[in-house]
């Protein structure tokens, strides 16, 4: 009852995650979903995940869009950046890595014929968010659903559920848990 009444935003993302909850676990025992359940639920528990993160480019390399995935994972550092010395080094390397059109590893967003060094002068944490927001989707729209049907992923989904099947090695750490509950 408290949720509904503090509706701000903190509070009532605690809540939901109660809710999901509901079947009388904590929330820890989401550490032993599967990796692979937990990439295939949604593009941003994959990302997430440092494992998830790493068999994500692996993929995208293959098919040659492996850019995509670093410029989100650099903006994501970028907007967690107080000083402002550090954020006009790292927002020019953005800006020279995957925006300009002498970029290396250019990303293909909407608007980039209008971006130049300018933007650099004055960086602010959320100034590559709409760009970001649009590489995502691309990901999350396209190579996400690839990603989910490759080899690489039904391999390693497969590995998981091997270990799982093996008694010694899933019932190793609850018999642990036992003997210290006991």
């Amino acid at each position: 009852a408290a949720c509904q009444v503090d509706s701000r935003q903190g509070r009532r993302r605690a809540c939901r995650e109660d809710i999901h909850d509901n079947d009388g676990s904590s929330s820890s025992s989401h550490q032993s979903l599967k990796s692979t359940t937990k990439w295939a639920s949604s593009l941003e528990n994959l990302l997430e995940d440092p494992e998830g993160v790493k068999r994500f480019r692996e993929f995208l390399k293959k098919e040659f869009s492996e850019e995509n995935v670093l410029f989100w994972l650099a903006c994501e550092d970028f907007k967690k950046m107080q000083d402002k010395k550090q954020m006009q080094e790292k927002a020019k390397e953005i800006y020279m890595t995957f925006l300009s059109n002498k970029a290396s590893s250019q990303v293909n967003v909407e608007g980039q014929s209008r971006l130049n060094e300018k933007i650099l002068e004055e960086p602010h944490p959320l100034m590559f968010q709409k760009l970001q927001d649009q590489i995502f989707n691309l990901m999350k729209y396209d190579s996400y659903s690839r990603f989910l049907k490759s080899d690489l992923f039904l391999k390693h989904k497969r590995t998981e559920e091997e270990e799982e099947d093996q008694p010694d090695a899933q019932t190793s750490a609850k018999r642990a848990s036992r003997i210290y509950n006991t």
